[in-house]
């Protein structure tokens, strides 16, 4: 049947009005013009993320720089079939006549902020290894581990791919607790141990009563979220001085901004602090030199002597006088003079 003639639009409801045009026409440049301003708001706060981390890039570049000034390279070791990596400093040249030494930082920042003021004097004594524990600077892992056993076996199996066989071991806070755990688990491999501030041995009890003077959340100010919350932990780390107070608020932002692993970092917190005080803790055959803070409102200086009591004659115990939890900023000569003459021969 042919089409009736003239046209009838009624016959066809799909074709639109003329004001349906236009309602559709500025409803598609509405659509048109949202999604250019949300490309646009991406890119702008793309943007605004890379400058905000500027700053803490070029700090980085120059700390990477002094490490390598220092006779240090980055290496990254691939673990457990490349489910982890492991960043670590290491020597250019190993010297066969300097002992080895592992460096294991704890929280606030990766090992380059934590041992810069020690590294220079350090290398010229020992061949240094720094490694950054998992989830801390380039150091990862897909694993669901969050103990400090699982650290401890990862730097231990780093060193192993490294083809280091024998070091001391010297651990700040966090790290003090993954340096006990690598002398436990590798005994042969690790010949010494310097625990600084670190509350291995704690009661329950204690452990409450800690958290309970340190107030606050110390998931906070362990794993920042604002410029606050670092100010907050520099002081109650140090009895000296403040450092963050150098630092303006945009520059610690940044450095917050540039910690991709703040999930994780909350979940290896989130486990100390839930696990209960280990009544069998392995007392270690290893010499060991216990370094306190006379001044540490974290880890009053009767957990050192606590420490002592557990690991025996073997060990010995050092308070250096005026200084806070952070030792390794307020009074990193007095402290590696203590590493050399312990490490180098000095018995307990």
């Amino acid at each position: 049947m042919s089409p009736s003639w003239p046209f009838n639009p009624h016959n066809f409801p799909f074709i639109l009005k003329p004001t349906q045009i236009l309602q559709f026409s500025y409803i598609l440049v509405l659509m048109l013009s949202t999604i250019r301003s949300l490309r646009l708001h991406r890119r702008l706060l793309f943007l605004y993320a890379a400058v905000k981390r500027l700053p803490i890039e070029f700090a980085e570049l120059f700390l990477s720089a002094y490490f390598c000034y220092c006779n240090l390279s980055p290496c990254t070791v691939d673990l457990d079939d490349c489910q982890t990596s492991i960043h670590i400093w290491a020597p250019y040249h190993r010297r066969c006549n300097k002992p080895n030494l592992v460096l294991v930082h704890g929280y606030g920042g990766n090992s380059k902020w934590q041992f810069v003021l020690q590294v220079a004097q350090l290398t010229r004594d020992f061949n240094v290894y720094i490694p950054d524990l998992v989830f801390f600077g380039k150091s990862y892992s897909t694993r669901t581990e969050r103990t400090d056993t699982f650290q401890a076996k990862c730097v231990c199996d780093g060193m192993k791919k490294l083809g280091v066989e024998k070091f001391s071991v010297y651990g700040i806070s966090y790290g003090g607790f993954v340096v006990y755990r690598m002398a436990e688990m590798a005994e042969k491999m690790v010949e010494k141990l310097v625990i600084v501030s670190s509350a291995i041995v704690c009661t329950e009890d204690q452990k409450s009563e800690h958290l309970k003077k340190i107030g606050g959340n110390l998931l906070d100010m362990l794993v920042p979220e604002k410029p606050e919350d670092i100010r907050t932990l520099c002081q109650m780390s140090m009895y000296r001085s403040n450092v963050s107070k150098w630092f303006p608020d945009f520059f610690l932002r940044g450095f917050i901004a540039a910690d991709g692993c703040k999930m994780e970092k909350r979940q290896l917190v989130e486990y100390l602090l839930s696990e209960q005080p280990d009544l069998h803790l392995p007392v270690l055959t290893q010499e060991t030199l216990i370094i306190w803070g006379e001044k540490d409102n974290i880890f009053p200086c009767h957990l050192a002597h606590q420490l002592h009591r557990h690991l025996g004659s073997k060990s010995k115990v050092e308070i250096i006088k005026d200084v806070g939890h952070a030792a390794n900023i307020e009074a990193p000569y007095s402290l590696n003079k203590l590493v050399k003459t312990f490490v180098s021969g000095g018995r307990c």
